[in-house]
């Protein structure tokens, strides 16, 4: 069906998922704000930034703005929404992709770590959310996708007794309580914004995507050159096909990005 005429927001866009995701909506029509932290390349093991990613939807003939917003300053995300509404007119899209890891344990875990994260994770996305409602809600309805992750998946009803390798880094547990917090938000907010023909739901890669964030971290003395970066097609198609449904048809969702494409038949170009 397309995303002609919709304005769309992706945090996190700067490279990885949410880049690609950007991507694929101006591909498909979107007029996107690609917003994140990196204005400029720093490290050359993270290539990519909002106004290189905007500059490419731009050179595919789509139309797209590069915007710094860093999640951790609250302030900054009403200047980034009205920013977008300036450009485009409008906001029907928002894509909360944005999101950090730390490793450790409840013991060994920096306290300015676990507010980095709640700050980022889901504190940030709410804020978000929040700022956002009053357009899409001029707009006559949208969609907001919250990016997860399988960690997010509950392990069972116990008793859960496995245990890492000794001496080993936990880099998971924070993550999941956090993604898991947001699934859980995601399905109320759908509930709450239904009569408002505004969409709420969380998708995830079905396993990890060697992006460039993912593979920073366990290759830090890796040559550039011998990295081997992956594009994260089912994840930016995933997107598009829920933003081409009507909104009161389809919220509430926890998806997967692979099985979500192989259901509706969904082909990386």
């Amino acid at each position: 069906m397309g995303l002609e005429g919709r304005v769309a927001l992706v945090t996190g866009a700067s490279r990885g998922i949410g880049a690609d995701i950007a991507r694929y909506l101006g591909r498909a029509g979107a007029a996107v704000a690609v917003t994140a932290r990196s204005e400029v390349e720093g490290d050359p093991r993270l290539p990519g930034t909002v106004h290189s990613v905007a500059d490419e939807i731009r050179a595919a003939g789509g139309r797209a703005i590069g915007v710094r917003l860093n999640m951790r300053e609250h302030d900054q995300i009403p200047v980034a929404v009205a920013r977008t509404v300036e450009e485009f007119g409008r906001l029907d899209i928002v894509v909360n992709n944005a999101a950090v890891q730390v490793p450790g344990t409840i013991e060994s875990v920096d306290p300015r770590h676990l507010s980095l994260m709640w700050e980022v994770d889901l504190l940030g996305p709410l804020l978000l959310i929040r700022e956002a409602l009053p357009h899409l809600r001029a707009a006559g309805g949208g969609h907001l996708i919250n990016i997860s992750s399988r960690a997010a998946s509950s392990p069972g009803p116990g008793p859960y007794q496995r245990r890492a390798p000794a001496g080993a880094i936990v880099r998971g547990s924070f993550y999941a309580m956090l993604k898991a917090g947001l699934e859980r938000y995601t399905q109320a907010l759908a509930a709450e914004l239904e009569d408002a023909s505004i969409a709420v739901n969380a998708l995830s890669p079905m396993g990890r995507i060697n992006t460039p964030g993912s593979m920073f971290w366990t290759n830090r003395d890796t040559p550039l050159d011998d990295l081997e970066f992956q594009v994260a097609h089912e994840m930016g198609m995933a997107a598009v096909w829920i933003c081409e449904q009507q909104p009161p048809g389809y919220t509430g969702h926890i998806d997967f990005d692979e099985e979500l494409c192989a259901r509706e038949g969904l082909r990386a170009p």
